[in-house]
């Protein structure tokens, strides 16, 4: 990396202090002045609306409907479901009055108390509650089912530690909510949309995942199940990356959501939810990037070629000229490219700067080059750098492109597969999950065992792994019989 930009904290020194000063340095996002929340800067939110527009188009190809719903719900909605209201209680941030009023020495203003709400509204920290209530006024026979939609918003939940992306009070995210007319139809459902996100995960975000239902002690508030993939970062430790809930009949009896079924009886609908946030951002961030920056997936990078000219101001025409014929090329082609000829930073800080934003293919145009018909490409993921014939080179980045696009999913998940142990000795798991990693452990399902390992190690039970093989054991806690063999880590 050329030094005209100051060098990160390196992975292995302090891996926290790397992402922290990444997220900053790349332009991705800033703390604000409001406690606890971010501003997504524009190369941020560029890459998050990349996010958006494929998981919409795969939400649609469903069936799902995009709608949106009011930010603020009435306090009494959240008392209408016991787990849930009990899961969110301590997040929630409340509204409790209408109007400011000039303080008395007239330099700044006051909450008029006057202006008291007869019922607080809480800023949604989640839309099951104001969802379902309007579901009620839409659903009335089994013709009306499903009901499918998603929204894309906001939520606020009051955390007390936070992280760029990962964790913070405010974040976007999208929630679908259906309504089913049967069980199995529901429970379908949650699990389509499950599969929905891991495909996104692997083939976009190029992050292996793992995909499971959670423990109770782990499940969605006011979910029968809940569904998760859960990716591993760099430094071994496990992030939520989506979950999708079957909610049962829950919400449907909380806000009494009937509908005549095909036997002309009156029926609970089933519901689902599902959703993922911003945290996706981090979880790019930290499964693919090194000490020299960003490593974006091509199709997620908003940009995903740069070409940067060299050469004498005489030479600049020829060279805008030669530029200006591979930009058109590449975007017909579907590639979004970058010429940067701009004369007021030197080529070497280019260098640098595009590195670091992670941008996957870079583009010399060296006057020089240019004589003996060549080009110079680097690529982001392995550094590596090619001089290759001008001549169809738009074909060449397009298979480079996919290239690398399969080389950083590989490279993520020989990472993880590297990763993953089996242990069934209780004392051997707590030393090495000291170093991180995914523990195949056996469990014997009891809320007990699961806490004592939370709190004696800091680790969790992420999920109950599809597609692993459940053989007979004993727990390595208590050593009693095992119900299954679980996927324990510590996580973010």
């Amino acid at each position: 990396m050329a030094k005209e930009l100051d060098f990160l904290t390196k992975r292995s020194e302090d891996y926290s202090k790397w992402y922290n000063e990444l997220v900053v340095k790349a332009d991705l996002a800033e703390q604000s002045d409001v406690r606890g929340c971010m501003v997504i800067k524009p190369y941020g939110y560029a890459i998050w609306e990349k996010m958006q527009r494929a998981l919409d188009d795969k939400f649609k190809e469903t069936g799902v409907q995009n709608a949106y719903f009011p930010l603020l719900i009435p306090k009494s909605f959240l008392s209408r479901e016991a787990e849930h209201v009990e899961g969110f209680a301590k997040e929630c941030a409340v509204v409790t009055h209408y109007r400011l009023k000039t303080n008395e020495s007239h330099d700044g203003v006051v909450v008029d108390p006057a202006a008291k709400l007869e019922e607080e509204l809480i800023i949604r920290p989640t839309s099951e509650t104001i969802i379902w209530n309007t579901f009620r006024n839409w659903i009335h026979s089994y013709r009306d089912l499903p009901l499918l939609v998603n929204q894309w918003c906001n939520v606020m939940r009051w955390e007390m530690r936070t992280r760029l992306f990962l964790r913070t009070a405010e974040f976007l995210w999208q929630e679908g909510h259906t309504a089913h007319a049967t069980r199995k139809e529901a429970e379908a459902r949650a699990q389509q949309m499950l599969k929905v996100y891991a495909d996104f995960a692997e083939n976009y975000m190029a992050v292996p995942v793992i995909q499971g239902v959670k423990s109770e002690t782990e499940r969605f508030a006011g979910a029968l199940d809940t569904y998760t993939i859960e990716a591993m970062m760099q430094d071994g430790k496990a992030l939520q990356s989506g979950t999708s809930h079957f909610l049962g009949q829950n919400f449907g009896k909380a806000f009494d959501v009937q509908f005549l079924n095909k036997e002309n009886k009156m029926e609970y609908a089933w519901a689902t939810s599902w959703g993922v946030s911003t945290r996706l951002m981090g979880a790019l961030i930290m499964t693919h990037s090194d000490d020299n920056g960003l490593v974006l997936p091509p199709a997620l990078a908003p940009i995903q070629v740069v070409i940067i000219p060299i050469g004498k101001s005489e030479q600049m025409p020829m060279l805008d000229e030669k530029a200006e014929t591979i930009v058109k090329n590449l975007r017909a082609m579907g590639v979004s490219v970058k010429y940067d000829n701009a004369d007021n930073k030197r080529p070497g800080f280019k260098f640098a700067d595009y590195e670091l934003k992670g941008v996957p293919v870079r583009l010399v145009l060296g006057a020089r080059d240019l004589e003996q018909g060549l080009v110079e490409i680097m690529r982001r993921d392995t550094l590596e750098k090619n001089n290759v014939p001008v001549d169809g080179i738009e074909e060449y980045i397009k298979n480079l492109l996919d290239e690398i696009q399969a080389n950083i999913f590989k490279k993520a998940k020989d990472f993880r597969d590297a990763h993953i142990y089996e242990c069934d000795n209780y004392e051997e798991f707590k030393e090495r999950v000291k170093d991180g990693g995914f523990f195949l452990c056996h469990w014997d399902g009891t809320a007990e065992t699961e806490a004592k390992i939370k709190e004696e190690t800091q680790a969790t039970i992420r999920c109950i792994p599809f597609g692993v093989e459940q053989t007979a054991g004993v727990d390595m806690v208590s050593g009693k019989p095992s119900v299954a063999r679980v996927l324990v880590a510590r996580s973010y």
